[in-house]
């Protein structure tokens, strides 16, 4: 059995039916539905050469060549959406515009017995509704701070008291420095990356605050939406502030688990901006494993980027709140405490 669906049922459908993306694996290794898996009716290749003779023979001839080539395969296709659907019995599928690579694998699982629902529109109305959620949030409130200041950590406590809180650079794998890709794994392409943030708007409650860590447009290589940035930047901005000795203490014991040619090479990045002796000492003390003095010279490059970062929005929006230590949880209260009392 096969039926339709629109993006609204979706939804909610996909929360018990799994789903397979029926795009070549170059398509959704781009970009998918989190959590969909990918059984392509095409692989690239295969997907161009059917490409090049729909151009070149017409339509029926393209088909042909595409049953051709789905034909031998028709087992190993069936096996897999049967071991996704499990018990269940059921798949949701889709294409790029719920057309007929969509509308195929549905004809063929269904003869096995597994009740197919088609996203009408395809992965295009999904990513339609992705787009136009980035403007949604009512209250952001951002968590700025220099470098250092456990920002990551407060937003984890934060969340852990009942806070709305999205981890910008969790989904995007990066830090957002020079050694933001230090320990993390591969980066999405940035429509993924929109996806993922999409899956966490999805969560929230839009009149209630949702915190994230003040960024620059790019995380890495991964862009955050024109939209969603525009809301960041007109937000009011909790400036934390923490003694540089407990940062660089923080940045030592993340950072240095890893091969020190990993710190150097990032150093080596910043280097017209560190400076060119800032940038020897650094890769010296690197070398000697003297990380605490190394940690010290590179946060002249980042807290005088930071201020600078800071200084182009408005005063009004911006509140400074010192903490006396370390302590995220201790520091995530002190700080929902005065947010809620200063802004609200």
């Amino acid at each position: 059995m096969v039926k339709h669906i629109q993006i609204d049922d979706f939804l909610t459908l996909r929360n018990s039916i799994p789903i397979v993306d029926v795009r070549s694996p170059s398509e959704y290794s781009k970009a998918h539905v989190p959590g969909a898996y990918n059984i392509p009716l095409l692989n690239d290749e295969e997907r161009a050469s059917v490409g090049t003779t729909y151009k070149n023979q017409g339509r029926i001839e393209a088909i042909k060549l595409g049953f051709s080539i789905v034909g031998p395969k028709i087992l190993e296709k069936v096996d897999a959406a049967e071991q996704i659907a499990g018990n269940g019995g059921k798949l949701i599928l889709y294409c790029w515009r719920g057309g007929m690579r969509s509308e195929n694998m549905a004809w063929l699982f269904s003869r096995a017995d597994i009740e197919c629902y088609l996203l009408k529109g395809g992965y295009k109305s999904y990513r339609k509704l992705v787009k136009g959620y980035m403007n949604k949030p009512e209250k952001v409130w951002i968590l700025g701070g220099m470098t250092g200041c456990g920002k990551t950590e407060i937003l984890q406590a934060l969340s852990g008291i009942g806070e709305q809180v999205i981890d910008l650079e969790g989904l995007a794998n990066h830090k957002g420095s020079a050694f933001g890709a230090i320990g993390e794994e591969a980066q999405p392409e940035t429509k993924h990356f929109e996806n993922l943030l999409f899956e966490e708007l999805l969560k929230m409650q839009m009149d209630v605050p949702i915190w994230v860590e003040d960024e620059s447009r790019i995380i890495g290589k991964v862009h955050i939406p024109e939209e969603f940035f525009f809301n960041m930047r007109n937000s009011p901005v909790f400036k934390v502030e923490l003694e540089k000795h407990f940062r660089i203490k923080r940045l030592v014991n993340q950072y240095t688990q890893t091969d020190p040619q990993q710190l150097i090479d990032a150093v080596s990045k910043i280097r017209r901006k560190l400076g060119g002796l800032n940038t020897q000492k650094a890769i010296e003390a690197i070398k000697e494993r003297d990380y605490y003095n190394a940690a010290n010279i590179i946060l002249t490059y980042y807290d005088k980027a930071y201020t600078n970062g800071l200084s182009k929005r408005e005063t009004e929006n911006i509140f400074p709140l010192k903490f006396s230590d370390d302590e995220p949880q201790k520091n995530a209260r002190i700080l929902m405490d005065y947010a809620y009392s200063t802004v609200l």
